[in-house]
């Protein structure tokens, strides 16, 4: 083994490790959080960030304490619109959770400051625009991005009446075509590879999932119809551009999202295009909602009432007996449409389920409607 003083000897010989100091010019220039497990990632979050910083700044004025937000932030793409290229990257809702710890509390002066912030820090405006204004689909990242941003950091974390007001600030600066466009985009259905299905909302049915968010964000807007610049006529015109993009969306799921909206704006809907002359567009819309109830096994006595609030509303007899007959009219000639589709050859499973429900939703609907008419005699 040798005598101690030898192994002090070569201890002596040995070269310490050479001490470096990294100044902050030298460190890597941003922070890619994708790369950490997700378990280390939740823990510097909890740990390091919301309740902490909030602490830490109290006595900052919101200015200042957005500012250190910024410069801190803008080390990390993950927190960036368009600069993180993880599939499932955790940072936009790290961002959202850190976001409503700080500001929880604060006064709505100083939200419309941190909503500044937020669009200076991610170009969100142009960035929007960019999305809203070009060929649906085109830039299919960009939309997917500002959906997960809005989404995670703005939308989804907050209860309703704090959701309403990032929603309303999103929405705001664009005219109602643009904010339909911008609706789908953050609540719109998806495709199985994650982009919007434009295309797919036109040429078939989609499920009653893929239309629930919209719905679920159409119901939230409609229940605040007390802000101001905000009212019926501006979600309904909102709504009618949203069932026309692209192009005019397949005939049911017009249907089913307005049964998934529920009776106050399916009734909103068909009693102001009655009112307007569009007797055939209403009774169409009237004889789908019936064939959708059918399908996901709604109760048809909600859409019975909703018919006869429809009736009630015109002024006399023979306007309402003009809707009736338009409305009988229409489901004989969808009926015939579906039946020559089906006898012409196209052997097309789906188009033969659509009308044999479309038969007997047509017999569960009268068979309800006159037993409401006698029961009222």
């Amino acid at each position: 083994m040798g005598t101690p003083t030898a192994q002090r000897s070569r201890r002596a010989r040995r070269p310490y490790p050479v001490r470096t100091v990294t100044t902050r010019s030298q460190c890597r220039p941003s922070v890619r959080f994708e790369r950490l497990p997700a378990e280390v990632f939740h823990m510097i979050l909890d740990r390091l960030s919301g309740l902490l910083f909030k602490r830490c700044t109290l006595l900052l004025p919101t200015k200042d304490r957005l500012k250190f937000i910024s410069s801190m932030f803008s080390q990390i793409p993950c927190f960036k619109l368009e600069e993180c290229t993880a599939a499932e990257c955790l940072g936009f809702y790290s961002y959202g959770v850190f976001l409503k710890t700080m500001i929880s509390g604060w006064d709505e002066v100083e939200w419309h400051r941190v909503f500044n912030f937020l669009c200076s820090f991610t170009n969100l405006l142009p960035k929007i625009k960019m999305a809203v204004t070009g060929k649906p689909g085109v830039r299919w990242y960009l939309e997917l991005q500002l959906r997960l941003f809005c989404r995670q950091v703005l939308l989804d974390p907050w209860p309703c009446k704090d959701t309403l007001f990032w929603l309303t600030r999103i929405l705001k600066p664009w005219p109602m075509v643009l904010q339909a466009r911008l609706l789908f985009i953050l609540y719109g259905p998806l495709l199985p590879d994650s982009t919007l299905a434009w295309q797919g909302i036109v040429e078939r049915e989609m499920s009653h999932s893929a239309l629930w968010n919209l719905a679920r964000v159409i119901v939230l807007l409609y229940s605040n119809l007390d802000l101001k610049d905000w009212t019926t006529d501006t979600m309904q015109t909102i709504l009618e551009e949203l069932i026309v993009l692209p192009e005019v969306w397949h005939m049911d799921n017009v249907a089913r999202l307005l049964v998934l909206c529920g009776n106050t704006v399916c009734y909103s809907i068909l009693e102001n295009k009655a009112h307007n002359g569009q007797l055939r567009q209403v009774s169409r819309l009237i004889v789908h909602i019936i064939l959708v109830c059918e399908k996901d096994g709604y109760c048809m006595n909600s859409v019975v009432k909703m018919v006869h609030q429809v009736c009630q509303s015109f002024n006399n007899t023979s306007e309402r007996f003009t809707f009736i007959q338009s409305l009988e009219d229409m489901f004989s000639e969808v009926t015939m449409e579906v039946y020559v589709f089906v006898t012409a050859g196209n052997h097309h499973e789906d188009m033969g389920q659509t009308l044999w429900s479309l038969v007997e939703s047509s017999a569960h609907f009268h068979a309800k409607f006159l037993y409401m008419l006698l029961k009222n005699e």
